[in-house]
């Protein structure tokens, strides 16, 4: 894997919180699956009608790891602030072959503040 899977999944992201739908467009495969505790292997036409224009409701989103993960993996960690309140964390495995994002595995995590006594 070069540097290059790494830069597509920074991109995606960066799309998304733009809401640059015609660059996303060039960044997933045609084949894409989408997994989330939320959305059971739904295709690309379902990610892009239901997942991606939910930004309006994060306030911020900052990358906190992101590392290749395998010879096609990208590890992603991200921590996300929501307009309505709260601050929470999530962890992708995404597969990119061929320029292209073909798998997306979200994995939702808690709540990001710290507890309080």
């Amino acid at each position: 894997m070069t540097n290059n899977a790494i830069e597509i999944v920074e991109q995606c992201f960066a799309a998304y919180l733009k809401q640059d739908l015609e660059t996303a467009q060039q960044l997933v495969g045609e084949d894409f699956i989408f997994t989330s505790p939320q959305d059971d292997h739904i295709d690309r036409a379902g990610f892009f009608e239901r997942c991606f224009p939910t930004s309006s409701r994060v306030r911020s989103q900052q990358i906190l790891r992101i590392a290749a993960a395998s010879e096609h993996d990208v590890f992603v960690m991200y921590e996300y602030e929501l307009v309505a309140g709260g601050r929470f964390r999530n962890a992708e495995l995404i597969t990119v072959r061929d320029g292209h994002m073909v798998e997306e595995q979200v994995f939702f995590g808690g709540n990001a503040e710290p507890s309080r006594p």
